[in-house]
C-alpha cells in the first residue's frame, strides 16, 4: 500500500517496521487487538495511517513508555520511541485496564 501511495522502498520499509513493532506490542502486552491501515489524503499530501488498538492492561505512564531506553519487557526500549521517530505523526491514548490506541501517519514525500 505504501509503495502504491508513492513511498520509496526505504519509506515503505519504515512503515512496515512500525506496523511490525505495534503488532509485537499487542501480542506481547495485550494478547489480542487489531491494526487498521488506511490511505489518507488531506488535499495537499497523501499518506498512510495505521491505528493499532487493544483491550490490554493499558500503559500506566505514557511519557515514560515513549522514552528511548525504557522497557518493561527487558528489551532495548527502542519500540515505541522508534515508531515515533520514524513516522511523521504519532498519537497514543491509554487507560489502565481498558487498553491502548496508537495512531501513526507517514506522509509521502513529493
Amino acid at each position: 500500500m505504501a509503495e502504491q501511495m508513492g513511498f520509496s522502498a526505504s519509506e515503505a520499509t519504515l512503515v512496515a517496521t512500525a506496523i511490525s513493532e505495534l503488532a509485537r506490542n499487542i501480542v506481547t502486552y495485550a494478547r489480542n487487538g487489531e491494526i487498521h491501515i488506511c490511505l489518507v489524503d488531506n488535499g495537499s499530501r497523501r499518506g498512510i495511517t495505521i491505528v493499532a488498538r487493544d483491550q490490554g492492561p493499558g500503559i500506566a505512564d505514557i511519557k515514560l513508555a515513549v522514552q528511548a531506553g525504557y522497557s518493561t519487557s527487558g528489551g532495548l526500549g527502542l519500540g515505541l520511541p522508534g515508531v515515533r521517530r520514524i513516522m511523521d505523526e504519532f498519537e497514543i491514548t491509554s487507560e489502565p485496564a481498558r487498553g491502548t490506541t496508537i495512531t501513526i501517519t507517514k506522509w509521502a514525500r513529493r
